[in-house]
């Protein structure tokens, strides 16, 4: 089961901040929020995984629910090394997941 079917009010603020409201195992929805600054990185114009500070060479950041799963796709323009602008996506089901009401990231 993905995180988004036990989220709402999925959100990306501040180009890094993933916030959401997700249901704990007892029911009750809470705040949550996770930077994914922390986790995602920018290599040459794209995205990867268990790197960080991706939002530092990044514009036009925005996440958006799609498919069928559905995922949560994060999507940017990222600078490369020969500082040109590429637009690029990440499947954020990939790696994270609501453990009791806080986001959690994974492999």
């Amino acid at each position: 089961m993905s995180f988004f079917d036990t989220a709402r009010d999925i959100r990306l603020e501040d180009n890094h901040m993933l916030r959401a409201t997700l249901q704990r195992v007892d029911g009750e929805w809470v705040e949550a929020e996770i930077n994914l600054n922390d986790h995602i990185g920018n290599e040459n114009g794209r995205f990867c995984w268990d790197s960080n500070g991706f939002s530092d060479s990044a514009e036009g950041t925005w996440c958006s629910i799609e498919g069928t799963g559905p995922v949560c796709v994060l999507r940017a323009r990222l600078r490369n090394a020969e500082g040109e602008w590429c637009d690029h996506d990440l499947n954020l089901s990939e790696r994270l997941g609501n453990n009791d009401g806080r986001f959690q990231w994974g492999k």
